[in-house]
């Protein structure tokens, strides 16, 4: 399928349906020598599949990775990256109903005008499982970014529904992030999520939020200008994740609030080397990484299927309504944050073979 391709020297394909034998990707642009662990793959994966806490959808694949090409004693070879992980709890006899319908904010109905056809078994190319592709390939650019560059992608639940959390970007770690089931750091916010999150699945309905993300020691410099602005590749390739439906970096939408006196970021010498005051604009400038933390917040919405009765409209062309059967996710957050982080690994390990490519690799995060 057209637009299944992220990237420009350091590219992904994801492939398969949710319904399918399996889903995977193939990493391609990844240079040799880089060390890859089959565990760090397997546990990045394990953050994002389903069936992990009660708050999320309780279809029960184990997800388990298998490496089929690009590797060798351990170490990327430079030649294309194969992953497979099989689907093994689809239950597609729960999607029966839908074959002849269209559900209310899913890709049912644009499918079928664009193609003519669509898989309903579980959503199929447009399900969340497509999302294992990008999490094991993300894995494999992180591997990159942190061997190379010390590169560290931390992302966490800043905000569901009305409840917001909080943690400190500059030192904030994975263990804190994953020290509960709904991945907020900040023990008394997460409570008030799951509540809510749980509350919401009783009532047969959704909620939405945001996943902000801290990114430490970036190398300078990554980012082309104009059209492949750093900002403007991560609003890409994060705004392609499913249920995403807002993007911004740095005060974002609140720097419409602040004057361009409180908003610059003054430049200043820090043991010798220009670093910046502040990080209003959350690592980026112009385009281009500075060599701050960059900082970006992805907002997703309720999840579309609720277990209430919505109107609709049969392939027909008939109106009528249903109600949603099956095992889906009240809340998409705590599984987004690994899909997130992945995206934003991608758009860098792509930026940063970009920047080799000019020969110039002196530019590290100082």
């Amino acid at each position: 399928m057209a637009g299944s391709t992220l990237g420009t020297l350091f590219r992904v394909s994801t492939w398969g349906e949710s319904h399918g034998p399996a889903v995977g990707c193939v990493v391609d642009g990844c240079p040799p020598g880089v060390r890859i662990h089959l565990e760090t793959i397997q546990a990045d994966l394990d953050r994002r599949r389903p069936g992990q806490s009660k708050i999320t959808t309780q279809r029960r694949e184990g997800d388990e990775v298998e490496i089929l090409s690009g590797l060798y004693e351990g170490v990327t070879t430079g030649t294309p990256i194969g992953m497979l992980v099989r689907n093994t709890d689809a239950r597609s006899k729960d999607y029966n109903e839908l074959k002849d319908l269209y559900r209310p904010s899913h890709a049912d109905f644009t499918y079928q005008a664009k193609f003519g056809v669509r898989d309903h078994r579980g959503g199929g190319r447009a399900s969340y499982r497509e999302a294992i592709g990008r999490v094991a390939a993300g894995s494999i650019a992180g591997a990159l970014l942190s061997q190379r560059c010390g590169t560290e992608i931390v992302g966490y639940v800043l905000q569901v529904a009305d409840i917001r959390g909080q943690a400190d970007l500059s030192t904030l770690t994975r263990d804190q992030v994953d020290a509960n089931i709904v991945r907020c750091p900040e023990p008394e916010a997460a409570e008030r999520m799951i509540a809510a999150i749980e509350a919401a699945r009783k009532a047969g309905d959704s909620l939405g939020g945001i996943v902000e993300v801290a990114v430490r020691n970036v190398p300078v410099g990554l980012g082309e200008p104009v059209f492949d602005k750093l900002t403007a590749d991560l609003a890409h390739a994060l705004m392609s994740i499913p249920a995403s439906r807002g993007f911004e970096i740095g005060e974002g939408f609140g720097s419409v609030l602040m004057r361009g006196s409180t908003h610059n970021d003054p430049f200043v010498l820090r043991a010798g080397q220009v670093r910046t005051a502040s990080n209003h604009s959350g690592g980026i400038q112009g385009g281009i990484s500075n060599g701050e933390n960059i900082i970006l917040r992805v907002a997703f919405k309720p999840t579309a299927t609720i277990m209430q009765e919505q109107q609709t409209v049969t392939t027909s062309g008939e109106e009528t309504t249903f109600k949603a059967k099956g095992r889906h996710d009240p809340c998409v957050l705590p599984r987004a944050v690994a899909t997130v982080e992945a995206m934003v690994a991608l758009v860098l390990a792509d930026h940063y073979m970009r920047q080799t490519a000019y020969g110039n690799t002196e530019n590290h995060a100082p």
